[in-house]
């Protein structure tokens, strides 16, 4: 099946709407993250036009040239397509074109999501005042800007 990565526009309620749904459909034991108006969402469409999973992207609070993958899921029935890993780089290279020179993110008993952060090139830090549970692992992928 084919699918795109489309950025969402968070001024439009349908949208959030629907990335309030994802997040509550592929995370259900998580809290939903808030959409603010200084964070980026994509939603990955299949080619029937339905909804297969969604990824989010906001400032860090902690560094000024750092990007935090704050949420991403992808529905039961269209895992193992590669998509999650299609939402990773797209969060990349925004962040990229935002002129960033860090994403960071954070895992939680998700063997899955971390086996995808280490395809796509993030590797294992820790912080020095970490911000997830006990049980977090901490992954920051540098940005290569060309010279």
């Amino acid at each position: 099946m084919k699918y795109q990565v489309v950025r969402v526009d968070t001024s439009l309620p349908a949208e959030v709407q629907l990335l309030t749904w994802l997040q509550k459909l592929c995370l259900p034991d998580c809290p939903v993250y808030e959409i603010t108006k200084d964070s980026y969402w994509f939603i990955a469409y299949s080619e029937h036009g339905e909804a297969a999973g969604f990824a989010g992207l906001a400032p860090s609070s902690r560094w000024s040239d750092c990007m935090y993958m704050c949420r991403a899921g992808v529905i039961k029935a269209h895992r193992g397509q590669g998509l999650q890993k299609r939402l990773i780089r797209q969060r990349i290279k925004l962040a990229k074109a935002l002129g960033m020179n860090w994403v960071v993110t954070d895992t939680n008993y998700n063997t899955p999501s971390a086996n995808n952060l280490i395809a796509t090139g993030f590797t294992l830090f820790e912080p020095r005042d970490p911000w997830g549970f006990e049980t977090a692992l901490y992954w920051k992928y540098r940005i290569k800007h060309a010279v």
